[in-house]
């Protein structure tokens, strides 16, 4: 998704009213209330919440010109990695086994047998079209984000085909934003 991503891809920013960011900060809320300690620091009330409009209906929340979510088509919105790295623990996770990792790095999907192989682990309560965050066997920290095509248990039974979309991962054009 964010593989050639730059900032020149964006095609308008505005500044929101109070009722659209009211309706974002509630949106975020409902979908990560893991954030909500912490929510009036990342989103505050008097400094001015950004939409950048982006190629392919995608939309940036930027606070401070700092990308913090993404959404795509008024779907749900998803934190960036980088936002995701300082709050670990605000995702649902899966994880792949070692032998997927340099392919999530490059930009694929994550496959079924990625997620089910002995490396690998899935929660049982993600559902289908649920942002997730990546995990790699070993490793401290999440190295993408994705939305799942299929819930964890149709994952487990099928285990075949794409099961989860990589929508963006370390070192892509929305990572290298600074």
């Amino acid at each position: 998704m964010f593989k050639k991503f730059s900032s020149e891809e964006i095609s308008g920013q505005n500044q929101v009213k109070a009722s659209v960011q009211r309706k974002i900060r509630q949106s975020i809320a409902e979908e990560y209330p893991g954030l909500e300690p912490v929510l009036e620091d990342l989103l505050p009330k008097k400094s001015p919440l950004i939409v950048a409009k982006c190629q392919n209906h995608l939309n940036l929340v930027l606070v401070n010109n700092v990308p913090l979510f993404f959404n795509i088509r008024d779907g749900p919105y998803m934190p960036t990695l980088r936002l995701l790295h300082q709050y670990p623990d605000i995702m649902k996770k899966l994880r792949v086994d070692r032998g997927a990792i340099k392919f999530v790095l490059a930009g694929a999907n994550i496959m079924c047998p990625g997620l089910t192989s002995p490396g690998g682990a899935l929660d049982d309560e993600v559902l289908e079209e649920t942002p997730v965050a990546i995990m790699a066997e070993g490793k401290q920290h999440a190295l993408a984000i994705g939305f799942t095509k299929m819930s964890a248990k149709d994952i487990k039974t099928i285990n075949k085909g794409i099961g989860v979309d990589n929508m963006h991962y370390l070192n892509d054009g929305l990572w290298k934003v600074p």
